[in-house]
C-alpha cells in the first residue's frame, strides 16, 4: 500500500540566488545565466523551459551542483553548494539529490532492481525495504525486476530510472528531458509516473523540458530566455504552455 505524502509546507527544497554562469571570456564569453534568482519548493513538480540556449539546462546543472557558478550562491535544503569542497559535494549529490536523464544512464549489465539500488549500495547502504516497495509498485515494475536493459523497452528503462532516483529519497530529484528518447505513449506513463511520485509520495522534482504537453504535468512553469527568468505559470495546461512559448520564438 503506498506510503502517506507528507503535508505539502511550502518549505524550500533548493535555491538559485543571484545565479551567474559565463562560458568563456573577453569577446568571447557567452552568459549562460545572467543573475538568476528562483526557488523550487518542496513537494511539487517544476518544469524548466525555454527557448534552445536560454539556459535552462545550465540552471538545472549548477543548481544540482553538476556544474559551478561564476559567481551567486546555490543552496539545496540550507546547505550553500558553493561553501563545499569537491567531497563535500559528492556527498550531498549522493544523499541528497537524484537524478533522471534521457539517455537513461543504466548499468547493463545489471538487473532492474540492481539499477535500482545501486546508489544504496554504492553508500554502503541497504534501501528502506518498505520505501522500496512502495517506489516499485508507484512504477509498476514489479515484474520485471531481473530484467536486464537490454529486455526492456525504451519506456521500462525510464521507469527503472525514475525508480532508481526515489529509492534512496532523496531531498530533490532533477530531471532532464526524461521522455526525450521515448515516444509518446511512454513519455506519457514517465510523466505520469512522475506525478504520482509527487501527489502520493511527497518528492520534490525540477524537470526540464521542451516539450508543452511534459510542462502541463507540472504545477508550476518557469520559463526562461537569454539566461534570464521571464516569466513564471502556475497550473499550466499544454496550451497555455505553448502560447507563453511561441512569446519566446521556440
Amino acid at each position: 500500500m503506498p506510503q502517506t505524502a507528507p503535508p505539502r509546507t511550502g518549505a524550500v527544497a533548493a535555491s538559485a540566488i543571484d545565479a551567474t554562469k559565463v562560458y568563456g571570456s573577453g569577446d568571447t564569453a557567452v552568459v549562460a545565466l545572467d543573475h538568476v534568482s528562483v526557488d523550487f519548493r518542496s513537494g511539487e513538480l517544476t518544469a524548466i523551459m525555454g527557448p534552445s540556449g536560454s539556459g535552462k539546462s545550465t540552471l538545472m546543472h549548477c543548481v544540482a551542483g553538476l556544474d559551478d557558478l561564476s559567481s551567486g550562491r546555490v543552496l539545496i535544503g540550507d546547505t550553500d553548494l558553493t561553501s563545499l569542497n569537491d567531497r563535500q559535494l559528492t556527498i550531498l549529490r549522493r544523499d541528497s539529490v537524484g537524478f533522471i536523464f534521457q539517455a537513461f544512464n543504466l548499468v547493463p549489465t545489471l538487473s532492474a532492481i540492481e539499477n535500482i539500488t545501486l546508489p544504496s549500495s554504492l553508500a554502503g547502504r541497504k534501501p528502506d525495504a518498505a520505501w522500496l516497495d512502495t517506489v516499485v509498485a508507484t512504477v509498476g515494475l514489479g515484474d520485471r525486476l531481473r530484467h536486464r536493459p537490454s529486455e526492456l523497452s525504451g519506456g521500462q528503462q525510464q521507469r527503472v530510472a525514475v525508480a532508481r532516483a526515489l529509492a534512496s529519497r532523496p531531498d530533490i530529484i532533477f530531471a532532464d528531458e526524461p521522455t526525450g528518447n521515448l515516444d509518446s505513449r511512454a513519455g506519457s506513463e514517465i510523466l505520469a509516473f512522475m506525478g504520482r511520485a509527487v501527489d502520493e509520495l511527497g518528492q520534490t522534482i525540477v524537470m526540464v523540458t521542451h516539450d508543452p504537453v511534459a510542462a502541463a504535468y507540472a504545477g508550476r512553469v518557469v520559463f526562461l530566455a537569454d539566461g534570464r527568468i521571464v516569466d513564471e505559470m502556475a497550473d499550466p495546461s499544454a496550451e497555455s504552455v505553448l502560447d507563453r512559448m511561441k512569446l519566446l520564438g521556440d
